[in-house]
Protein backbone atom coordinates (compact mmCIF):
# COMPACT_ATOMS: atom_id res chain seq x y z
CA UNK A 1 0.00 0.00 0.00
CA UNK A 2 1.20 3.39 -0.75
CA UNK A 3 1.59 6.08 2.03
CA UNK A 4 3.17 8.91 0.34
CA UNK A 5 -0.02 10.35 -0.26
CA UNK A 6 -1.24 10.26 3.49
CA UNK A 7 -1.77 13.62 4.69
CA UNK A 8 -3.61 13.49 8.11
CA UNK A 9 -1.95 11.08 10.42
CA UNK A 10 -2.20 10.33 13.84
CA UNK A 11 1.12 8.69 15.93
CA UNK A 12 0.59 7.34 18.91
CA UNK A 13 3.69 7.46 21.25
CA UNK A 14 4.17 4.91 23.60
CA UNK A 15 6.12 5.40 27.00
CA UNK A 16 8.33 2.57 25.52
CA UNK A 17 9.60 5.20 22.98
CA UNK A 18 9.51 7.93 25.21
CA UNK A 19 11.02 6.67 27.67
CA UNK A 20 14.68 4.01 29.15
CA UNK A 21 14.03 0.98 31.14
CA UNK A 22 14.44 3.44 34.15
CA UNK A 23 11.19 5.19 33.43
CA UNK A 24 13.35 8.42 32.78
CA UNK A 25 13.19 10.57 29.20
CA UNK A 26 15.27 8.90 26.56
CA UNK A 27 16.32 12.46 25.39
CA UNK A 28 18.08 11.15 22.81
CA UNK A 29 15.13 9.47 20.67
CA UNK A 30 12.99 12.26 21.59
CA UNK A 31 15.06 14.57 19.97
CA UNK A 32 15.28 12.88 17.04
CA UNK A 33 11.57 12.03 17.30
CA UNK A 34 10.45 15.63 17.05
CA UNK A 35 12.92 16.01 14.59
CA UNK A 36 11.49 14.13 12.16
CA UNK A 37 7.80 14.96 12.88
CA UNK A 38 8.83 18.27 12.48
CA UNK A 39 10.30 17.84 8.83
CA UNK A 40 7.17 15.48 7.95
CA UNK A 41 4.75 18.33 8.94
CA UNK A 42 7.11 20.70 7.16
CA UNK A 43 6.20 18.13 4.15
CA UNK A 44 2.69 19.36 4.12
CA UNK A 45 1.43 16.52 6.48
CA UNK A 46 -0.65 16.79 9.40
CA UNK A 47 0.13 15.37 12.61
CA UNK A 48 -1.66 14.75 15.52
CA UNK A 49 0.24 12.94 18.90
CA UNK A 50 -1.06 10.89 21.20
CA UNK A 51 1.38 10.76 23.71
CA UNK A 52 2.15 8.25 26.69
CA UNK A 53 4.50 9.49 29.81
CA UNK A 54 2.70 11.63 31.80
CA UNK A 55 2.70 9.61 34.99
CA UNK A 56 6.17 8.53 34.90
CA UNK A 57 7.42 12.27 34.13
CA UNK A 58 5.09 13.36 37.11
CA UNK A 59 7.20 10.57 38.98
CA UNK A 60 10.15 12.11 38.26
CA UNK A 61 9.51 15.73 38.95
CA UNK A 62 7.80 14.97 42.67
CA UNK A 63 10.92 12.89 42.83
CA UNK A 64 8.86 9.44 44.06
CA UNK A 65 10.57 6.54 44.53
CA UNK A 66 8.02 4.55 42.60
CA UNK A 67 5.40 5.21 40.41
CA UNK A 68 2.07 5.73 42.66
CA UNK A 69 -0.11 2.65 43.69
CA UNK A 70 -3.36 4.59 44.34
CA UNK A 71 -5.66 6.40 42.02
CA UNK A 72 -4.97 9.73 44.16
CA UNK A 73 -1.76 9.43 43.72
CA UNK A 74 -1.32 8.31 40.24
CA UNK A 75 -3.60 11.59 39.33
CA UNK A 76 -1.69 13.34 40.86
CA UNK A 77 1.83 12.76 39.21
CA UNK A 78 -0.40 13.12 35.63
CA UNK A 79 -1.19 16.40 36.80
CA UNK A 80 2.22 17.25 37.30
CA UNK A 81 3.67 14.87 34.76
CA UNK A 82 1.19 16.53 31.93
CA UNK A 83 2.88 20.07 32.84
CA UNK A 84 5.85 18.91 32.28
CA UNK A 85 5.49 16.83 29.45
CA UNK A 86 3.88 19.41 27.55
CA UNK A 87 6.85 21.95 28.52
CA UNK A 88 8.92 19.31 26.95
CA UNK A 89 7.19 18.85 24.03
CA UNK A 90 6.65 23.02 23.26
CA UNK A 91 10.47 23.70 23.96
CA UNK A 92 11.27 20.98 21.24
CA UNK A 93 9.17 21.31 18.76
CA UNK A 94 10.36 25.61 18.60
CA UNK A 95 13.46 24.96 17.48
CA UNK A 96 11.99 23.72 14.51
CA UNK A 97 9.01 26.71 14.69
CA UNK A 98 6.49 23.92 15.06
CA UNK A 99 3.94 25.42 17.40
CA UNK A 100 1.96 22.61 19.84
CA UNK A 101 -1.60 22.48 21.56
CA UNK A 102 -2.82 20.12 24.13
CA UNK A 103 -5.90 18.34 23.73
CA UNK A 104 -6.95 16.18 26.93
CA UNK A 105 -10.04 14.13 26.51
CA UNK A 106 -12.15 12.02 28.71
CA UNK A 107 -14.55 8.95 28.24
CA UNK A 108 -17.39 11.08 28.14
CA UNK A 109 -16.27 13.50 25.87
CA UNK A 110 -15.88 10.97 23.49
CA UNK A 111 -19.05 9.51 23.85
CA UNK A 112 -21.35 12.55 23.82
CA UNK A 113 -22.01 13.53 19.97
CA UNK A 114 -21.89 17.42 20.27
CA UNK A 115 -18.86 17.05 22.47
CA UNK A 116 -16.82 14.99 19.55
CA UNK A 117 -17.73 17.62 17.11
CA UNK A 118 -16.26 20.26 19.42
CA UNK A 119 -12.90 18.79 19.61
CA UNK A 120 -13.08 17.58 15.68
CA UNK A 121 -13.59 21.16 14.99
CA UNK A 122 -10.57 22.27 17.29
CA UNK A 123 -8.60 19.65 15.42
CA UNK A 124 -9.91 20.87 12.15
CA UNK A 125 -8.50 24.29 13.26
CA UNK A 126 -5.52 24.13 14.65
CA UNK A 127 -4.33 21.34 11.70
CA UNK A 128 -5.39 23.89 9.57
CA UNK A 129 -3.11 26.70 11.08
CA UNK A 130 0.08 24.23 11.19
CA UNK A 131 -0.02 23.11 14.98
CA UNK A 132 0.75 20.16 16.42
CA UNK A 133 -1.92 19.08 18.39
CA UNK A 134 -1.30 16.32 21.59
CA UNK A 135 -4.14 14.13 22.84
CA UNK A 136 -4.07 12.87 25.92
CA UNK A 137 -6.93 11.18 28.33
CA UNK A 138 -7.36 13.62 31.12
CA UNK A 139 -5.94 11.32 33.86
CA UNK A 140 -6.40 13.96 36.16
CA UNK A 141 -10.03 13.67 36.23
CA UNK A 142 -10.41 10.42 34.33
CA UNK A 143 -9.34 7.19 35.93
CA UNK A 144 -10.34 4.87 33.84
CA UNK A 145 -6.97 4.97 31.81
CA UNK A 146 -5.09 5.05 35.31
CA UNK A 147 -7.03 2.09 36.76
CA UNK A 148 -6.69 0.29 33.36
CA UNK A 149 -10.26 -1.07 32.96
CA UNK A 150 -11.50 0.69 29.93
CA UNK A 151 -8.78 3.37 28.70
CA UNK A 152 -5.67 3.56 27.18
CA UNK A 153 -3.90 5.19 24.42
CA UNK A 154 -3.72 2.48 21.88
CA UNK A 155 -7.80 2.32 21.56
CA UNK A 156 -7.67 6.12 22.47
CA UNK A 157 -5.30 6.94 19.46
CA UNK A 158 -7.76 4.95 17.23
CA UNK A 159 -10.89 7.22 18.44
CA UNK A 160 -8.72 10.48 18.26
CA UNK A 161 -7.94 9.17 14.67
CA UNK A 162 -11.43 8.38 13.77
CA UNK A 163 -12.96 11.25 15.26
CA UNK A 164 -9.97 13.43 13.20
CA UNK A 165 -10.73 11.67 10.05
CA UNK A 166 -7.33 11.16 9.78
CA UNK A 167 -5.95 8.75 6.86
CA UNK A 168 -3.53 6.92 8.85
CA UNK A 169 -2.84 5.61 12.71
CA UNK A 170 0.78 4.91 13.11
CA UNK A 171 1.36 3.10 16.44
CA UNK A 172 5.15 3.33 18.02
CA UNK A 173 6.21 1.00 20.39
CA UNK A 174 8.99 -1.21 21.70
CA UNK A 175 7.87 -3.70 18.95
CA UNK A 176 8.29 -4.53 15.04
CA UNK A 177 4.97 -5.37 14.50
CA UNK A 178 2.55 -8.42 15.42
CA UNK A 179 4.37 -11.66 14.67
CA UNK A 180 3.10 -15.13 14.01
CA UNK A 181 4.21 -16.52 17.14
CA UNK A 182 6.00 -15.30 20.31
CA UNK A 183 9.65 -13.67 19.27
CA UNK A 184 10.80 -14.40 22.92
CA UNK A 185 9.54 -17.91 22.69
CA UNK A 186 10.49 -18.96 19.08
CA UNK A 187 13.42 -17.30 17.22
CA UNK A 188 11.58 -18.59 13.89
CA UNK A 189 8.57 -16.48 14.49
CA UNK A 190 7.85 -14.23 11.41
CA UNK A 191 6.69 -10.95 11.66
CA UNK A 192 3.30 -10.29 9.38
CA UNK A 193 3.26 -7.18 7.58
CA UNK A 194 -0.52 -7.19 6.33
CA UNK A 195 -3.51 -8.24 8.52
CA UNK A 196 -6.60 -7.70 5.72
CA UNK A 197 -8.45 -9.21 8.33
CA UNK A 198 -8.75 -9.50 12.20
CA UNK A 199 -9.94 -12.96 12.47
CA UNK A 200 -9.47 -15.44 15.90
CA UNK A 201 -5.99 -16.87 14.67
CA UNK A 202 -4.95 -12.75 14.57
CA UNK A 203 -6.72 -12.48 18.53
CA UNK A 204 -5.15 -15.94 19.27
CA UNK A 205 -1.84 -15.04 18.41
CA UNK A 206 -1.84 -11.61 19.91
CA UNK A 207 -2.70 -12.97 23.07
CA UNK A 208 -6.34 -13.72 23.16
CA UNK A 209 -9.74 -11.87 22.96
CA UNK A 210 -10.42 -10.89 26.13
CA UNK A 211 -7.13 -10.77 27.47
CA UNK A 212 -6.13 -8.27 29.80
CA UNK A 213 -2.38 -7.13 28.79
CA UNK A 214 -1.85 -4.10 30.40
CA UNK A 215 -1.58 -0.53 28.61
CA UNK A 216 1.43 -1.36 25.36
CA UNK A 217 0.03 -5.21 24.74
CA UNK A 218 -0.21 -6.53 21.57
CA UNK A 219 -3.63 -7.01 22.33
CA UNK A 220 -4.56 -3.42 23.44
CA UNK A 221 -3.32 -2.86 19.43
CA UNK A 222 -5.40 -4.94 17.77
CA UNK A 223 -8.52 -4.01 19.41
CA UNK A 224 -7.45 -0.08 18.22
CA UNK A 225 -6.63 -1.87 14.88
CA UNK A 226 -10.52 -2.67 15.27
CA UNK A 227 -11.70 0.53 15.83
CA UNK A 228 -9.37 2.01 13.31
CA UNK A 229 -9.64 0.45 10.09
CA UNK A 230 -13.97 -0.08 11.18
CA UNK A 231 -13.52 3.96 10.98
CA UNK A 232 -11.99 3.61 7.69
CA UNK A 233 -8.51 4.38 8.87
CA UNK A 234 -5.28 2.80 8.07
CA UNK A 235 -3.38 1.03 10.78
CA UNK A 236 0.43 0.64 11.23
CA UNK A 237 1.95 -0.94 14.13
CA UNK A 238 6.49 -0.22 13.75
CA UNK A 239 8.77 0.36 16.62
CA UNK A 240 9.60 3.89 18.01
CA UNK A 241 13.15 2.86 18.35
CA UNK A 242 14.64 4.47 15.21
CA UNK A 243 12.41 7.90 14.34
CA UNK A 244 13.98 7.85 11.31
CA UNK A 245 12.46 4.88 9.99
CA UNK A 246 9.33 7.00 9.21
CA UNK A 247 10.80 8.22 6.59
CA UNK A 248 11.50 5.17 5.51
CA UNK A 249 7.52 3.83 5.95
CA UNK A 250 6.46 7.23 3.30
CA UNK A 251 8.96 6.07 0.72
CA UNK A 252 7.32 2.75 0.57
CA UNK A 253 9.64 -0.03 2.07
CA UNK A 254 7.85 -2.65 4.39
CA UNK A 255 8.18 -1.65 8.06
CA UNK A 256 5.92 -2.60 10.67
CA UNK A 257 2.59 -4.61 10.12
CA UNK A 258 -0.02 -2.90 8.16
CA UNK A 259 -3.81 -3.25 8.89
CA UNK A 260 -5.68 -1.64 6.04
CA UNK A 261 -9.23 0.12 6.42
CA UNK A 262 -12.37 -2.73 5.98
CA UNK A 263 -12.83 -2.31 2.28
CA UNK A 264 -9.73 -0.50 1.36
CA UNK A 265 -7.95 -3.68 -0.64
CA UNK A 266 -10.88 -5.08 -2.53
Amino acid sequence: MDLSNKKRIVIKLGTSTLAHKTGKLNIRRMTNLVRVLADLQNSGRELILVSSGAVGLGVGKLGLRERPKTTPGKQAAAAVGQCELMHIYDEMFSKYTVTVAQILLTKTIISTPDRVDNVRNAIDELTAMGVIPIVNENDTVAIDELELEIGENDSLSAVVASIAGADLLIIMSDIDGLYSEDPHKNENAQIIHVVEEIDQHIEEIAGGAGSSLGSGGMATKINAAKIATAAGVDMIIMNGKNPDDLYDLFDGKPLGTLFPAQGSLS
